[in-house]
């Protein structure tokens, strides 16, 4: 028997043979579908049209498993490793300095195991005054099918590195390799994250149920390098390209209703050399309009719980669990 969870009070209970713990049923019953005509107006700071996020996803693979998930290839595996290990080498300090010259403080989203190996980044990070999301403890490792104590584990561990070498603990996750279990938004909240960023289900923030405590979705709709330079295999000229006309939309949009973009970056893609003054452009051009909230995700999200959530909840209630 699975616990399912309708709020912090009410407790039900649905019977399960393929899933453990968190809320289990045949249809989503993290969040309501609420479609963004129905709602009320959405207002940043200073009457902005666009919150922008911009989130490194700063990663260490260990020299033996230097793949996502810690997939199997050979040993040692020269290409993937050394590519990686040039973002944290040289491509962050090369963001960092693009990010900087454009007012934008990154949202990254930090493997904790880089700040026992290149503490270097952080210091980097702390200085321009970075905001730090839990990204697992490196991307060789996936969270998905831990059970429930081996995740919370792994959870706290983050918290705790992370916040020791940075000095403030993380608030957001965005899971490495955006994996996740049934409970993984209730152990979060349980560790004290108020925000996700790997569900990119909306151009605004939006609640989402938890066992205990609160939680939103706050990343918004997102262009990735990732998406652009290994998936699609894209110059660098048409991820500026997608970045500015991801923004003249939602740009548009915001005249009437507050919206969030987010751009994903990985420092060892968008930080080569021959893919920087692109990203440099981009940034250019979405600063040089007026009415852009260059915030952070913790912003995001205080902003959005200070102003909308508790009237996000009222009217679209978290679904019924049956």
């Amino acid at each position: 028997m699975n616990r399912i969870y309708s709020g912090d009070l009410e407790e039900r209970q649905l019977e399960c043979h393929h899933c453990r713990g968190g809320i289990v049923t045949a249809e989503n019953s993290r969040y309501r579908y609420w479609p963004i005509p129905d709602r009320p107006v959405l207002r940043w700071p200073d009457d902005a049209r666009v919150a922008l996020l911009v989130i490194p996803n700063i990663e260490r693979f260990p020299w033996d498993k230097p793949r996502s998930g810690g997939a199997s290839g050979p040993f040692p595996d020269v290409n993937n490793f050394a590519l990686r290990d040039y973002g944290n080498r040289v491509g962050v300090w090369r963001l960092g300095d693009t990010l900087a010259k454009h007012g934008v403080r990154a949202t990254v989203a930090l493997n904790s195991d880089v700040c026992r190996y290149e503490p270097r980044i952080i210091e980097m990070g702390v200085e321009r005054q970075w905001e730090w999301m839990g990204h697992g403890r490196t991307n060789s490792e996936s969270l998905l099918g831990m059970d429930e104590d081996a995740e919370r584990a792994v959870i706290q561990d983050v918290v705790r590195t992370i916040t020791d070498a940075a000095g403030t603990p993380p608030r957001g996750w965005l899971a490495s390799g955006r994996s996740q279990n049934v409970s993984t938004p209730d152990l979060l909240a349980e560790a004290g994250f108020t925000y996700l960023a790997d569900w990119s289900a909306d151009d605004q923030p939006f609640p989402m149920r938890v066992r205990k405590g609160r939680m939103i979705c706050a990343q918004g709709s997102q262009v990735s390098d990732r998406r652009a330079f290994t998936d699609y295999r894209w110059p660098a000229d048409e991820f500026r390209r997608q970045i500015c006309d991801q923004f003249d939309q939602l740009y548009k949009e915001g005249a009437e209703s507050g919206r969030v973009m987010s751009i994903n970056l990985h420092s060892y893609l968008t930080g080569q050399p021959h893919r920087i003054g692109s990203l440099d452009a981009a940034l250019g051009y979405i600063t040089g309009h007026p009415q852009v909230w260059l915030a952070t995700g913790s912003e995001v999200a205080d902003w959005y719980y200070e102003h909308y959530y508790d009237e996000a909840v009222r009217l679209a209630p978290f679904p019924e669990v049956t």
